[in-house]
């Protein structure tokens, strides 16, 4: 396997957002390997269906693979030199960190380490991994800057994210490897997951179920089209990270390094309130929700907000899908895919 653009392994290629990119990057002309471990956090079978479509690309690979298997993951290094490595493999959610902490470091961080090592060994041109909006924590400042400091997460979920950003980091300094982390702000799309508000919201609704609107419809999202973030990975994917000459220990910006190291938010850079997006739900569907107000939970931020500006300065882009579209292209998927 071989292309004249590169060879690329996305971790996580099953999943949500991994599923887009390995499409688009297919459709790009990458030779794409995909691993996924395919377990059972939500529906087998929608993983199942989104390898499938990526099953019909002659440049896509697929390998049933977990990170936490050193010899099995090594083989694939082993047979495939990466220019890039995109990490999107992860135990997702804030609120089941709550219940299951073990699945997190299993899969967030040892699964990490097991990846950059391999990076190092066979010298991998650039790991760009995923990081979220929720290492910000308990930070107010908004809109929220890479350029900040994040050491308040207030979930288990996001303080993995965050060590993943320092790992990286480590690797950067001592092995020279360029690493990217992205801070994704709620992304939402077609084939999205079934843990998430939007298909929770959605398919509730057309079975006149109940939802529940957490900090009574009052928290803020910056919810970002899953075509816009993946958009911005493909960009980032030409610029690895390098040095920042300008980088002082004195004053250290939490975003850049003397080491070639890089975070990056991906939002849409336009908080909308919970309220209004089961407002355009309603309306996409024609139906009204039966509303539950519930206090904010456990874990959740009460709003986030992406600055971009790095974004736009290094890569010339900018998320700008409208949620009316994204939600409607959801809704579009969601009916057809379940034959309502």
């Amino acid at each position: 396997m071989a292309s004249n653009l590169g060879n690329i392994l996305v971790t996580g290629a099953a999943g949500f957002i991994g599923f887009h990119l390995s499409k688009r990057l297919c459709k790009d002309g990458y030779s794409v390997v995909g691993i996924d471990n395919i377990n059972d956090y939500y529906d087998v079978e929608l993983k199942k269906n989104r390898l499938l479509i990526l099953e019909k690309s002659e440049n896509f690979y697929f390998h049933k693979v977990d990170l936490n298997d050193v010899e099995g993951l090594k083989s694939i290094f082993e047979k495939t030199h990466f220019d890039t490595v995109i990490n999107l493999a992860a135990q997702a959610g804030v609120r089941y960190s709550l219940e299951n902490p073990k699945a997190y470091l299993d899969a967030n961080v040892n699964a990490f380490v097991n990846l950059i090592e391999n990076c190092r060994h066979f010298n991998s041109g650039h790991l760009i991994f995923a990081s979220s909006s929720s290492v910000y924590g308990a930070n107010t400042n908004m809109p929220f800057s890479t350029h900040n400091n994040v050491d308040h997460p207030i979930s288990l979920y996001a303080a993995t994210k965050k060590s993943n950003e320092l790992m990286a980091h480590t690797y950067s300094a001592l092995f020279k490897l360029p690493t990217t982390g992205l801070r994704f702000f709620t992304a939402y799309g077609p084939y999205g997951r079934p843990d998430m508000a939007l298909f929770l919201f959605t398919k509730a609704i057309l079975e006149d179920r109940p939802i529940d609107v957490f900090n009574n419809g009052k928290m803020l999202r910056d919810f970002t089209y899953v075509e816009d973030i993946v958009e911005g990975i493909v960009r980032l994917i030409k610029f690895p990270a390098k040095p920042n000459p300008e980088w002082s220990g004195d004053a250290p910006d939490p975003a850049t390094s003397f080491a070639p190291y890089k975070i990056y938010n991906i939002g849409n850079n336009n908080p909308v309130e919970l309220a209004y997006f089961i407002e355009t739900i309603e309306k996409c569907l024609g139906k009204k929700a039966i509303k539950n107000y519930m206090p904010i939970q456990k874990g959740d931020v009460p709003r986030t907000y992406a600055n971009v500006d790095d974004l736009m300065n290094d890569v010339g882009y900018k998320p700008d899908t409208s949620l009316e579209y994204g939600i409607g292209q959801f809704i579009d998927w969601y009916k057809s895919y379940y034959k309502i």
